[in-house]
Order: C-alpha cells, then sequence, then structure tokens
C-alpha cells in the first residue's frame, strides 16, 4: 500500500518530513521511529486508538515536546526541538486538543492574540477574512470565549490559528466532545481550508471522519505506524475497518 502512496504523490512537494522521530516521557519511550511526510496541499491524517502516541507526534512537530532523536524538516529546514513560538513565523500553526482558547478573553481578543505575529496593520484584515470563514464567530466577536458552546470554542481554535496565516495548520482532535452536526461542520470547514491552499496534518479519533476528507493516512500503534497509503483505501481496509470503524 505504501508504494501505491508514494507514486501517488511522488509529483508534490513536500512540506514536511518527519524522519525516525523518537520521544520519551522520562523513562518511557512513546514514539518509536515514526517516520511520515505531508506534501504541500495535502490533507494528511494520523488516526489509532487513545494512547496511540497521535498527540505526542503532533505536540512534537510543533515544537512543545523534545524529540530524543530524529529530524522534522518542514521546507527542507530541521526544525527539531525548535520552540513552539518560532514556528509560528515559518509557517505553521496548531489548532491544539481542547482548543486552549483564553476563556476569559473575548472572541475578538482571542482573534488578536492568534495574530501576534503579524504586522499590526495586518490585524484587522485578517479578523475580517476569519469572520468570513466563521460569521458564528463576527456574530459573537464581543462575547467571552468561555461562555461559547463547544463547536463555538471549536471554530475559535480554528480561527485564532488561521490569524497567522499559516501554510501548514495542525489540528489536534478537533471533533473532539462536539455533537454530530457540528462534527459534519467542522470537517466542511477543514475541506475548505484545503480547497483554499492549506496544507493540514490531522489528527482525529474519528477515524470514519478524518479518512472522508484527507487524501492520505498513517496508522499509529503503540508508537509505531503501523499502515499507511491513501486515505481512502485505509477507509475500506478490513484490519482498518475492525480496530477503527466499529464495522
Amino acid at each position: 500500500m505504501s508504494n501505491v502512496m508514494e507514486n501517488a504523490t511522488a509529483a508534490a512537494p513536500s512540506m514536511l518530513e518527519v524522519k525516525d522521530l523518537h520521544v520519551y516521557y522520562g523513562s518511557i519511550h512513546a514514539i518509536k521511529g515514526v517516520s511520515f511526510h505531508v506534501n504541500e496541499g495535502e490533507i494528511v491524517t494520523l488516526i489509532g486508538a487513545n494512547g496511540a502516541g497521535k498527540s505526542t507526534t503532533l505536540n512534537t512537530v510543533a515544537g512543545l515536546m523534545k524529540p530524543r532523536h530524529g529530524s522534522i524538516l518542514l521546507h527542507g529546514e530541521n526544525i527539531a526541538g525548535m520552540p513552539a513560538h518560532k514556528l509560528i513565523s515559518k509557517g505553521m500553526a496548531l489548532c491544539p486538543e481542547g482548543r486552549r482558547i483564553f476563556l476569559q478573553m473575548t472572541v475578538k481578543e482571542n482573534l488578536e492574540m492568534g495574530g501576534f505575529s503579524r504586522p499590526a496593520s495586518e490585524i484587522e484584515e485578517s479578523i475580517e477574512n476569519v469572520y468570513q470563514r466563521f460569521p458564528r464567530l463576527k456574530e459573537r466577536y464581543k462575547q467571552i470565549a468561555g461562555t461559547l458552546s463547544g463547536g463555538e470554542q471549536q471554530m475559535l481554535a480554528m480561527g485564532r490559528a488561521l490569524m497567522s496565516k499559516p501554510s501548514l495548520m495542525m489540528m489536534d482532535e478537533p471533533s473532539m466532545g462536539l455533537a454530530p452536526i457540528l462534527v459534519e461542520q467542522i470537517f466542511d470547514i477543514i475541506q475548505e481550508l484545503k480547497e483554499a491552499g492549506t496544507t493540514i496534518l490531522l489528527v482525529e479519533q474519528n477515524a470514519q471522519m478524518a479518512l472522508s476528507v484527507a487524501d492520505r493516512a498513517y496508522v499509529l500503534e503503540t508508537g509505531r505506524i503501523s499502515m499507511e497509503g491513501p486515505a481512502e483505501e485505509l477507509l475500506h481496509a478490513d484490519s482498518v475497518r475492525k480496530a477503527y470503524l466499529g464495522n
């Protein structure tokens, strides 16, 4: 299956390349030689059970954790171990698990925080662009973020990440805790972001939804990649369906 994947994506330039990544929590070897790549313009998803290492992998790529070994190449530059705040200026943004918005700030203030790396003259235009994509946020721009619904908070977290105009947007469990109808809305937005030119690395436990929007996928099991290939192939693979799709 990996040969099919390589042939299908060989023409696209690689934006992100992770090679032989090893990450530890103290003495616990959490990520054990993970390698994957994300081509420009793709949605690539990492799926797997709880504790498989998906979020740890994403957080390491995002600069929130330091790898013990391995390289993380962004546009050919090794960014492994680089602090998260420095990666924003390189075109990388993270929409974290649990949203982590500033609960005591208004919607607009949260968005302004997301644009801290941008020139002040561009902030208002960027906020308007976010409002166009998320009209609900414009309706609630003065509202305290902690009083928003779960779906609205997820939209705010995505909007805040978009404020830096990332070329690579990483999303960690964007559907967590949301009602099915809101999950569909969030994934529609993810698809729209791709169509608008944003490359996306998606960690998601809802394998069905993740595989339905992704171009390619990697399956993580206990810190290692056990399968990889075009998302549509994995969506119909018996082993994936039994383990992650409930059928």
